[in-house]
């Protein structure tokens, strides 16, 4: 081999900066190792609240140590910025996709035209978008072109308004103004982007990722590590609509005289018959209390006033007309909000508009307020005159302070005025929620105010974030979302470094006892190759995920094969007599070729998967393409640097084998291509059963494909799904499935319940149901901000959740259907490329479809039987795609090796075929057990959530490696016509005349 000592230079250069890379990962995890153990022992489990005390006090830690220098040349701060990245499921946090709303846009753009045509266009794409790929733009473009008539988009009352007029006029087409809008459009959401940006920034969690999905309107969010859920997810889809409103007196008599006329006139609509049918609920401390004040207030038994049964009336110390449970507010909004309802109110209040208090952390009731607005429903001031906002501490209390441009001192100034003369609130309203409602202790000029009220140093922190950030210019909707409590992450963490401490123990342990010290090369080669994926994915700033880590775990399976491959050559050729030397270098020049076209046929359809996967999916195609890449230099240099320096030795002697492996797979003589029909016939069953098995029973999709919300819930004790299934179809509806998953104190439950709806009240309704459905099989004293997913230190309740809408439910199920098909037609086109026959091509790619097939037929026949999680989802296309890749690379293997024979020997009406067969079967099995026995280890001790992945990619590999010796090689050889055969020992017997 020629440049060796580049090649040392090079891998011991790579391999510095690897562990250079690493050090960071292990300063940071150091620090906090010691900051979680002061945590620990400075406060006992006894305390209460022990679990966010000592959270706090890490934070402190942390913070305390965290500009001093370690080692010389850096610091806790700098090394977590530059850290191996840990992805959502081994660290917890959220991973939210958002659709910035186009239609809000294009409403804005329009100022909220009220043309018919413009808004059945928009009523139109909102139900095109329902069904199609298409953007919300282009679906708006296309039902407007349906029933426009004469209208134009540049109509004075569209897009030709004064906000536009710079740039759009009455005289052009629409295919003038289309441009102009979608460029518009696309300003919005570079904007929206930039915001949740700098809203991102201070949050203050470590190596978050935000970037564009194309022009979808998309914005992913992940941010590994955030402990608080409900702040993160208020922080991404508030849109900091800042709102100032003059309230009504609580003591207004025309005000509380309609709350009594409400009551009223909805104890005529309650169905008295339904109602007594309903069992009697259980009440808690703070349905009592609300029931006593409705007694004394109405005189009357609770249960018979529809309204004041979940809400008080009355004096409750501020300026807000009544209070109600948290829980209830969303009923007692709705049944204000009835056109029955407003209806009775009186002409001096016929522009009331009731906000809701956001209740302060822990709290389990909310102030209503009343406030003055008109009949365009429009506030006294807007957000848009604060020029700044910083979170501060007045008297020990954490505050909001605001600055206001020249227009908004003059507006606020008036508006203080006339709270102070009416004796009336100010409502400072953010995102429909009224934070705070001071009065006004006088005029305020200047333009300066404070937001004051029960906030946490969070809470301010994060209202002055998205103020100085700005308004997002449309609605986010999370329409995708994943949540991982950090208690699941850790044991993914340890579950996972299980599973690749087993894997990579056995690979090591395996490669000495078949290649004796060869395989000691084969070993140091490895270790050398793991060390260079984890320092390249620090480097590169890589997200390492769950799936991840099984792809490096594969990827160890995977890398052995090279060096098997290298090996098995090598002592093809010393059986040859070769010296050690010779045969050293022909073994490595004849394996090259095989090596290089299994690993590009392996890499196609992780570059696919990596193209078209999404969060922990791309995550495993990243590790699976630099596995791939490290896998081949450590094999082809470094182990071919050891070997030499070995055998360079004059007394070294390397067998490349051991006294039990020498004779192994040595005088192998199998008719492989005799059997083909047999082989041909018994598939041919088994995709029959497949087939059938999947018209009939179908394939259980998860939530990425289907949509809906899904939650992994864990109790204390072994629970009954059946039971709660029950139960739980008679609160969201039939369709709600649950099943155990993993131990049996640990279920799954998926619901498509409310799926259309958006919004994070939807997500908090939704967990509210759960956890009164399920309370009674949780501990005594379990609370609802307890039993949440993202409450840290716990072991039972929600641990992760899952949302996927529709619309991207759709998007995903099309991205897996062309990774899948993708990969199969760049393999088909790179096997015709090398291999210049299409038979090749064509036989790889029946026995994948074959594999493929077949793998789906085991999911749809034993999905509802097997102990674990057989949905169908991403990871599962991620496992499809990776035996699709496996399979190529036996296939490749055995084809290449049929091409050597043939081209020195010809057909021989097979007889070489088999021989190529023959030849390559010790490698083949050798690979495929190793790599087997790796996917076995994280089957069993990887988690949960990889089990349904695993196995699937387990069944692949004895399928495939099943269908590269009976259906590739036969397929290909029985579609070769008999002129080809032929002619191509024609060849080879002109090839020798000339020769002789």
């Amino acid at each position: 081999m020629q440049n060796k000592g580049l090649i040392k230079l090079f891998a011991l250069l790579f391999g510095l900066v690897s562990i250079y890379q690493l050090s960071y990962t292990f300063i940071g995890d150091k620090f906090e190792s010691d900051a979680k153990t002061y945590a620990i022992n400075s406060v006992p489990e006894s305390e209460e609240d022990y679990v966010t005390k000592r959270q706090e006090l890490e934070t402190r830690y942390l913070d305390s140590i965290g500009d001093q220098t370690v080692f010389g040349f850096t610091n806790y701060n700098e090394a977590k910025k530059k850290e191996l990245n840990k992805g959502l499921d081994l660290k917890g946090g959220i991973n939210v996709t958002l659709q910035i709303s186009v239609k809000d846009i294009l409403k804005g753009l329009a100022n909220g035209s009220k043309n018919p045509v413009f808004n059945k266009a928009l009523a139109d794409a909102d139900a095109a978008s329902k069904n199609s790929d298409d953007t919300y733009v282009e679906l708006f473009f296309e039902a407007w072109d349906k029933i426009k008539g004469d209208s134009k988009l540049a109509s004075p009352d569209i897009f030709a308004n004064k906000s536009l007029s710079s740039e759009i006029n009455f005289q052009m087409g629409d295919e003038e103004v289309k441009p102009i809008i979608r460029r518009k459009i696309d300003e919005s959401v570079v904007s929206a982007f930039e915001v949740l940006r700098e809203r991102i920034d201070g949050f203050g969690v470590t190596q978050p990722n935000i970037q564009r999905e194309g022009n979808s309107g998309r914005i992913l969010v992940e941010l590994p590590g955030a402990r608080d859920i409900a702040r993160a997810q208020d922080l991404l889809s508030s849109t900091a609509e800042l709102e100032f409103w003059e309230t009504y007196q609580p003591t207004n008599q025309e005000l509380q005289g309609f709350f009594f006329q409400a009551n009223e006139k909805l104890k005529s609509m309650v169905d008295t018959t339904a109602t007594q049918q309903k069992p009697a609920k259980q009440e808690s401390e703070l349905d009592s209390l609300l029931s006593d004040v409705s007694q004394d207030s109405l005189d009357v038994a609770p249960g018979q006033n529809p309204l004041f049964d979940k809400f008080q009336l009355g004096q409750t110390g501020s300026y807000a007309v009544g209070l109600a449970a948290v829980q209830d507010t969303a009923e007692v909004g709705a049944l204000l909000r009835k056109r029955e309802i407003r209806r009775l109110l009186p002409a001096s209040l016929q522009f009331v508009k009731f906000l809701w208090e956001r209740p302060s952390e822990g709290s389990e009731v909310a102030s209503l307020f009343a406030v003055k607005s008109n009949r365009e429903g429009t506030p006294r001031m807007g957000g848009d005159v604060v020029t700044d906002a910083r979170d501060e501490f007045q008297n020990g209390r954490p505050i909001v302070t605001m600055a206001m441009n020249t227009r908004g001192a003059k507006e606020w100034e008036k508006l203080t005025g006339d709270s102070f003369n009416n004796q009336t609130g100010i409502a400072i309203v953010l995102d429909n929620k009224v934070y705070t409602a001071p009065g006004a202790r006088g005029v305020i000029s200047g333009g300066r105010t404070e937001i004051t009220g029960s906030f946490t140093v969070n809470e301010t922190k994060d209202i002055a974030n998205v103020l100085r950030a700005g308004k997002l210019p449309a609605s986010a909707d999370i329409i995708q979302s994943e949540v991982v409590g950090p208690s699941l992450g850790q044991e993914a963490i340890d579950s996972g470094f299980t599973s690749f401490a087993i894997a990579m123990i056995f690979v090591l342990l395996w490669m000495i006892f078949y290649y004796g010290k060869a395989g000691v090369f084969a070993d140091i080669a490895l270790l050398l190759n793991i060390l260079l994926i984890f320092g390249v994915l620090t480097s590169l700033g890589a997200v390492l995920t769950l799936p991840g880590i099984a792809g490096i775990v594969l990827t160890i399976g995977m890398s052995v094969d090279a060096n098997v491959l290298i090996f098995e050559r090598i002592k093809e050729e010393l059986a040859k007599g070769k010296g050690k030397s010779q045969a050293v270098a022909d073994g490595f020049g004849n394996a090259l070729s095989s090596i290089l076209d299994a690993n590009i046929t392996t890499g196609l359809t992780a570059i696919i998967l990596f193209v078209f996967g999404s969060g922990p999916i791309k995550g495993f195609a990243t590790t699976l393409i630099i596995g791939i890449l490290t896998s081949l230099f450590t094999a082809i240099f470094i182990t071919r640097l050891l070997v030499d320096w070995y055998i360079g030795g004059k007394s070294k002697r390397l067998d490349f084998s051991t006294a039990i492996t020498k004779n192994l797979f040595k005088n192998v003589n199998i008719d492989f291509l005799s059997k083909r029909k047999i082989a041909y016939v018994f598939s041919l069953i088994m995709l029959a059963i497949a087939v059938f098995s999947l018209a009939t029973n179908g394939l259980q999709q998860g939530v990425d494909f289907v949509g809906g919300r899904s939650y992994q819930v864990r109790f204390e004790k072994i629970v009954n799904p059946s039971e709660i299934a029950s139960e739980l179809n008679d609160v969201f509806g039939s369709g709600t499935n649950v099943k155990t998953f993993g131990d049996a104190n640990q279920i799954k439950i998926t619901t498509p319940y409310k799926v259309d709806v958006e919004g994070i009240e939807v997500d908090n309704e939704i967990q509210s149901k759960l956890f009164n459905a399920l309370q009674k099989y949780l501990p005594d004293g379990t609370s609802l901000q307890d039993f949440k997913v993202g409450s840290s230190g716990k072991s039972i309740g929600i641990l992760q959740s899952i949302k996927v809408g529709p619309t991207i439910a759709d998007d995903i199920k099309n991205n897996a259907f062309l990774a899948i098909i993708g990969s199969l037609a760049v393999v088909f086109f790179y096997l015709l490329l090398r291999f210049r026959k299409w038979q090749f091509s064509l036989g790889a790619v029946v026995a994948v479809f074959h594999d493929v097939v077949i793998v789906l037929g085991i999911f749809s026949l034993f999905g509802t039987v097997m102990p674990f999680n057989m949905e169908i989802d991403q990871a599962f296309i991620a496992a499809i795609l990776t035996v699709i890749g496996y399979s190529l690379n036996d296939t490749v293997i055995v084809f290449d090796r049929i091409r050597e024979i043939v081209a020195e020997k010809g057909w021989r009406a097979g007889e070489n075929t088999n021989l190529a067969l023959n030849s390559t079967l010790g490698r083949t099995l050798n690979t495929s057990l190793t790599t087997l026995f790796v996917l076995i280890a994280i089957f069993i001790f990887g988690g949960e959530s990889l089990r349904g992945f695993m196995f699937a990619m387990i069944v692949g590999i004895v399928v495939g490696t099943y269908s590269s010796l009976f259906i590739a090689t036969p397929v290909m050889y029985d579609t070769l016509t008999s002129a080809t055969k032929i002619g191509a020992t024609k060849k080879v017997e002109s090839k020798k005349a000339v020769k002789s």
